[in-house]
């Protein structure tokens, strides 16, 4: 709708029924976002007996926290836990590591083959993973790596390179090399620049994609799932204990989803600071 005002400046915006409509679509799409959330958490702290109702109850009628304390007693929880945090930490530190220095090599050195090795990058991102799963199983039963908490590592480290090395070269390129050039003839020399310029401005960027990698090291399924026992598993594997031929703890089960989730959440809550002061890390003033 467009409407002309006093000026003469011709403005153009949605008319009120159509914000309406917009507004009503927002809330309904939400709605259905966060309902599965929602009953995640209000399976959790249902008793069995609510849980397996033909009725359904949409608040507890009696909460309890007993799925919460047969989650955490589970055999193989503690181990997943720590396992969990052990293969992602490894591998976002060494995807931080090497695709950071990979990033800075594509964005500010030339060389030839870059534009292969960019377009290769690429690419890798497009293969299936299921298509890599048996060759990563081979590959790593002939190194002795399966059933291996380092094997895991490797494998998440190789999938998080390519976003990695792609998301930070767009991070240092954005950096001016008139900043290099500028400290360089103050007396920097190289890796005084990569220390004093490049590692401080390209700080958002490492934050965000350890973030990503994270997210995406501590949700991986299938891989941990079909290299390892249950005993070096993450919570995600240990998820699927849940379900046995007898049926599926469902109470339980929700629980352990909440417990899961909850470091990816701790860790967001622990860096959004650095996120947040980190996007004006790299103002230059004129």
């Amino acid at each position: 709708m467009a409407a002309r005002q006093d000026d003469g400046v011709l403005t153009v915006g949605r008319s009120r029924i159509g914000t309406i409509f917009a507004n009503t679509g927002g809330v309904l799409f939400a709605l259905v976002m966060i309902f599965p959330v929602y009953w995640v958490l209000n399976t959790a702290f249902k008793p069995r007996d609510e849980v397996m109702s033909f009725n359904p109850y949409f608040l507890p009628a009696h909460p309890t926290l007993d799925n919460f304390v047969s989650a955490i007693k589970a055999e193989n929880f503690l181990s997943g836990l720590v396992n969990g945090l052990i293969i992602t930490g490894l591998a976002v530190a060494a995807a931080l590591v090497v695709g950071f220095l990979a990033a800075l090599a594509i964005a500010r050195f030339n060389f030839y083959g870059r534009r292969a090795i960019i377009m290769i990058i690429l690419c890798v991102q497009l293969v299936p993973l299921l298509a890599l799963l048996i060759p990563l199983f081979l590959m790593l039963q002939g190194w002795e790596l399966t059933n291996s908490l380092i094997g895991v590592a490797l494998v998440y480290l190789v999938l998080l390179l390519p976003y990695t090395v792609w998301t930070l070269r767009g991070f240092i390129a954005g950096i001016p090399k008139e900043l290099d050039e500028a400290a360089m003839i103050d007396g920097c020399t190289r890796p005084q620049v990569f220390w004093r310029i490049i590692l401080p401005l390209t700080g958002p960027g490492l934050v965000a994609t350890a973030v990503y990698g994270f997210i995406q090291a501590w949700n991986e399924f299938i891989i941990i799932n079909t290299l390892n026992s249950p005993a070096k598993q993450n919570l995600m594997a240990w998820l699927l204990q849940n379900q046995t031929e007898r049926g599926t703890a469902w109470g339980p089960l929700m629980a352990g989803a909440i417990i899961t989730s909850l470091p990816v959440v701790i860790f967001f809550l622990l860096i959004q600071r650095n996120i947040a002061t980190g996007l004006t890390a790299g103002a230059v003033k004129g």
